[in-house]
């Protein structure tokens, strides 16, 4: 990361439309922050990124060419250059791979434009700049990831969870409705009470909230 000393932040933009660049433009006018370059795709951001070497990137989400890949090639070509993710509307799963892929932050679009200007200050400063309603999601898959799908249950027990159920059951954590897991996995609502069911089976719990109380304490153990 780039030294918090460092009074310059150089950023870099990179969205199709004009009108959302105009808009990012004017949010991040004026000091501390210079804009270095502008660009449309990912091939674009990837080759700006290289050349430019600037403190941070903000890519679009749905830009061409694909945010989450633009952030793995600039991360690993470009080490001291953050990555934020610019999204239309919260989307756990494009959160997630952008983590993955080495994204310091991921917003939404209609962040208040001095919000925008404080996260990115932050991202300097080596913080993380994601929305609270997503920090849950993922401390939760980090946790998914550290028991490797099991899931101890007591006594010296462990139960195996599908990919989706854990899916489910991080969603369940966030208090998100069956309605809302079912929008948020895009599948239905009768898939995901057929998953909660399998998963009270398999954590041998009676209902949702034991459900993710043997989800916090395993990720405490």
């Amino acid at each position: 990361m780039p030294d918090s000393s460092v009074t310059q932040i150089r950023i870099l933009l990179a969205d199709a439309h004009a009108a959302t660049l105009a808009g990012l433009r004017m949010a991040i006018g004026g000091d501390p922050f210079k804009l270095v370059a502008e660009v449309p795709d990912a091939a674009a951001a990837i080759a700006a990124a290289v050349q430019e070497r600037p403190d941070i990137c903000v890519l679009d989400a749905d830009m061409p060419g694909g945010a989450i890949g633009a952030t793995a090639e600039i991360t690993q070509a470009v080490p001291s250059a953050a990555v934020v993710v610019l999204a239309g509307q919260r989307d756990d799963a494009v959160m997630l791979d952008a983590v993955r892929a080495g994204a310091a932050g991921y917003l939404l679009k209609d962040i208040n434009p001095e919000r925008l200007r404080h996260a990115l200050m932050g991202v300097m400063h080596g913080e993380a700049a994601l929305p609270r309603t997503l920090v849950t999601r993922l401390m939760l898959e980090l946790r998914v990831r550290s028991h490797r799908r099991q899931l101890p249950i007591g006594a010296g027990e462990a139960a195996e969870l599908t990919a989706r159920e854990w899916d489910v059951l991080a969603l369940m954590a966030d208090g998100a409705s069956t309605r809302q897991i079912a929008n948020t996995l895009k599948i239905s609502e009768v898939t995901v009470r057929r998953h909660i069911s399998g998963l009270l089976a398999k954590l041998q719990v009676p209902d949702r909230e034991s459900a993710v109380a043997v989800l916090r304490a395993g990720g405490r153990s």
